[in-house]
């Protein structure tokens, strides 16, 4: 069976010239970053290069790269590091400024801290799914350490007013943060211009490994670690580094930076190309979110009258791999919270299919989808007891 992968969002196949870069540091290179001898100091010369590589993908310096185990690790080592560092410089609880559609990664953190006597104000986002910069600004105040946004949405794809958000932030005297694990590799992210004191990436999303991922903490930006040991990371993260992922990353990361430009432009043409085709060929279809504001490979459709995740399975057993939501969430009961905080019903949100593209995703393989996918959704609407048809 012809297999056609739309799961851009939830992981990203390996790419070639990364598993070459990573070989050596898998077989022959196995030295520990941390030794002093020849073969810790080729592990070392190859980490570095890729803090080098992934630094200059977001234009910050090498040195305010913390390699984490991944998107998750980074943004916990951001949320509770931010904001324990502010509770230990003086007494009284802290506050955080979230908005209502973030990845679990942070706002589970977010509630663990509410948990140790955190307030955290859940900023809504409103149909576009899109933050207030004047929600923002009403919501900051003293108490605030930490104002963290994520800039682009794992399952609608929308772009957030990250510099604006950050602007207001530090002029609050609070730090400002962003996941952008969504956002690298599909549009230009660039830490000066955002002005952001920390932000997050993943190695999976953008063709490098599963398990390694990276955090942008701005020079003299005050974090507590999550992990104690060794002086790994300049004191940010304990533990020996995980060198062929790392290395992975940093190639990845300078693939992605030579190619971004060339590559969104065809992402999103084929994602249009995508969602007029769907809504030409399948009615009661529409397109969630803001339709302008979002990065170029996202597209999150609902189908009335279906249920997501039968369609999902359904089109499993055609060939086509896409998803609900997030991957993190899968086999959740409830809905997903970033459709219904854009002002989806319960049906509505589990009626929502998110197609993701990638590198690997070419015309046909659209096209393919595009004679796959009525026929799935008119036989499932058959089985509805409430489709009219």
């Amino acid at each position: 069976m012809e297999r056609l992968y739309f799961d851009y969002n939830a992981t990203t196949p390996l790419l070639p010239e990364v598993l070459d870069a990573m070989l050596p540091y898998l077989k022959e290179d196995y030295g520990n970053p941390s030794s002093i001898h020849h073969f810790g100091q080729q592990a070392r010369a190859a980490v570095e290069q890729a803090r080098a590589q992934v630094a200059a993908s977001i234009n910050c310096r090498p040195n305010e790269i913390v390699f984490t185990g991944g998107g998750t690790e980074a943004d916990n080592l951001a949320v509770f590091g931010a904001v324990r560092a502010a509770v230990a410089r003086g007494p009284g609880p802290k506050h955080v400024i979230t908005s209502a559609i973030e990845h679990h990664a942070v706002w589970n953190a977010c509630q663990a801290l509410e948990k140790e006597g955190a307030e955290v104000t859940y900023l809504p986002v409103g149909s576009r799914g899109i933050v207030s910069i004047d929600d923002v600004r009403r919501a900051l105040g003293p108490e605030t350490a930490l104002v963290t946004v994520m800039y682009a949405n794992n399952e609608i794809g929308a772009i957030q007013p990250v510099a604006e958000i950050a602007q207001l932030a530090r002029a609050h005297g609070a730090l400002a943060h962003t996941d952008a694990v969504q956002a690298v590799g599909k549009i230009p992210v660039d830490v000066k211009a955002l002005g952001v004191d920390l932000l997050t990436l993943s190695g999976h999303k953008i063709c490098a490994p599963k398990g390694v991922g990276a955090l942008f903490v701005r020079r003299n930006t005050l974090l507590q670690p999550l992990s104690y040991g060794g002086h790994h990371e300049r004191d940010r993260r304990a533990g020996t580094e995980n060198v062929a992922g790392i290395v992975g990353l940093g190639r990845a990361a300078e693939l992605a930076r030579q190619s971004l430009a060339a590559e969104s432009r065809r992402l999103a043409a084929l994602r249009d190309r995508l969602e007029r085709g769907v809504l030409e060929k399948v009615p009661d279809t529409t397109v969630n979110g803001d339709p302008l504001h979002r990065v170029p490979n996202t597209s999150n459709l609902r189908f009335d009258y279906v249920e997501g995740e039968a369609l999902v399975i359904a089109l499993d057993l055609k060939g086509v791999a896409c998803s609900t939501g997030a991957a993190c969430s899968s086999g959740a009961i409830e809905p997903s919270h970033v459709l219904t905080a854009i002002g989806l019903r319960p049906e509505q949100a589990r009626a929502s299919l998110r197609f993701s593209l990638g590198r690997q995703t070419t015309e046909e393989q659209v096209d393919r989808l595009l004679q796959i996918l009525p026929g799935v959704v008119a036989h499932l609407r058959e089985l509805s007891p409430v489709y009219k048809r």
